[in-house]
């Protein structure tokens, strides 16, 4: 399972007034679906990620993009 992460620089036209950051998951035809799954909870789970979109490839690869709210926070001092 290959995780890559997307930095809040990437934004799209619906997030414009909200900053994310991505993670994709990518699960490979030969991996298993209930590890894949596993991983997806532990994720959103501890680190406050959530499932924004999904996808199934021809092959039986699969990709799941995970984002999260980016946290500005503004110092008081």
């Amino acid at each position: 399972m290959k995780e890559q992460f997307l930095t809040s620089s990437v934004q799209r036209e619906r997030d414009y007034l909200r900053q994310y950051e991505y993670l994709v998951l990518t699960v490979s035809p030969n991996e298993s679906l209930p590890e894949a799954r596993r991983r997806l909870v532990e994720h959103s789970e501890y680190g406050k990620w959530e499932l924004e979109r999904s996808k199934l490839y021809m092959g039986g690869g699969r990709r799941f993009w995970l984002r999260r709210r980016v946290m500005q926070v503004q110092r008081t001092v």
